[in-house]
C-alpha cells in the first residue's frame, strides 16, 4: 500500500516537472518563428516593449518628483536639493501630492503588465490538422493563460482592417463564414502598407483563403 502511494506521488512528481520542462522548451522555440509546409509558429510581442519600459521609467521619475514637491512644502524643507521650495502646500503643493500618488500608482500598474507581458504569445497556423491557435499571456488568476482555436473549414477569408487617425493601426482578422470579425495579427506602427499587405497575403496564400481589404 505504502508503494503504491509513493510510485503515485513520484509519478505526479515526475509528471509536474515534465510539464514545466515542455512548457519551457515550447517558449524557447516561440521565441524563434518557426515556418514549415504545413505549421507556421509566430511569436507575438506583449507589453515588454522598450517604449514602454522608457515610458513606465519617466512616469515614475515624474511622479517622484511631484510627490517630493509636495512633501517638500509640507514639511518646509528641501527633500530635492536642485530645485528649492518655493511653493505654498495649500493648494500647490497639495496638487503636486496628488498627481505624485496618481502617477505613482499608474507607473506601479504599467510595471505590473510589462512584468507579467501582457498581451505575449503566439500564433499557431496548422494547415495539416486544420487548426488555428491563438495564445496570449493574461493577468494572473484564472485567465492567466488564453488560448483560442477555431477551425480552418470555419474561415471565409482573411481581412485586413486599417484604423486610421491619430495613431494609425492595422489588424489581419480572420472572417468567420457567420460574417464574424476574429483578430488575428496587430501590425507594428513602423511598417509600411507594403509591408503589411505582404503580410496579410503571405498568411491568406499559406492558408490557401482569399484575402479583403487590400
Amino acid at each position: 500500500m505504502e508503494k503504491n502511494i509513493r510510485n503515485n506521488l513520484l509519478y505526479k512528481k515526475n509528471h509536474f516537472f515534465c510539464n514545466i520542462l515542455k512548457r519551457k522548451i515550447l517558449f524557447f522555440i516561440i521565441k524563434m518563428n518557426i515556418k514549415s509546409e504545413f505549421i507556421w509558429l509566430e511569436s507575438v510581442i506583449g507589453a515588454r516593449k522598450i517604449s514602454n519600459i522608457i515610458w513606465a521609467l519617466l512616469l515614475l521619475i515624474g511622479a517622484t518628483g511631484f510627490l517630493l514637491t509636495g512633501i517638500s512644502s509640507y514639511l518646509n524643507q528641501e527633500l530635492i536639493p536642485l530645485f528649492p521650495n518655493t511653493i505654498l502646500f495649500t493648494p500647490q503643493g497639495l496638487i503636486m501630492c496628488f498627481y505624485g500618488i496618481s502617477g505613482l500608482f499608474l507607473s506601479i500598474y504599467l510595471w505590473c503588465i510589462i512584468f507579467w507581458n501582457i498581451g505575449s504569445g503566439y500564433n499557431e497556423l496548422d494547415r495539416k490538422e486544420g487548426i488555428i491557435s491563438i495564445f496570449r499571456w493574461g493577468f494572473p488568476g484564472q485567465n492567466r493563460r488564453i488560448r483560442i482555436r477555431y477551425m480552418l473549414s470555419n474561415i471565409q477569408a482573411i481581412h485586413l482592417k486599417m484604423n486610421e487617425g491619430f495613431r494609425t493601426r492595422s489588424i489581419i482578422c480572420f472572417k468567420l463564414k457567420n460574417q464574424q470579425y476574429i483578430p488575428f495579427m496587430q501590425i507594428s506602427e513602423t511598417n509600411t502598407l507594403q509591408e503589411i499587405e505582404e503580410k496579410a497575403a503571405s498568411i491568406a496564400q499559406f492558408l490557401n483563403l482569399p484575402i479583403e481589404g487590400i
